[in-house]
């Protein structure tokens, strides 16, 4: 499985109740409101849990975040050694 399918299906599951079907991979997850303040720590821990990665603070920024895209752009660039604070 992909790291975008993981980050869907985590999301779908958890925040959307099953139904995708509303959901592309570069929507705003803060803006579709999926995720609350709430939401982006529990999202944090399952990236932290399934990858064994830790997000630093200064990276819980929408570029690495804040959509199914991006999320799985930003564990890869973490699995590699390569996360930056802005996710560029």
């Amino acid at each position: 499985m992909t790291e975008e399918e993981m980050v869907r299906a985590f999301i779908t599951k958890n925040f959307l109740f099953s139904d995708d079907g509303r959901l592309g991979d570069e929507d705003s997850l803060m803006d579709k409101g999926v995720l609350d303040s709430t939401g982006v720590l529990e999202f944090v821990g399952f990236l932290e849990s399934t990858y064994g990665l830790k997000v630093l603070d200064e990276e819980l920024v929408p570029d690495n975040l804040d959509s199914i895209r991006s999320a799985a752009a930003f564990v890869r660039r973490k699995l590699q050694g390569r996360a930056t604070v802005s996710g560029a």
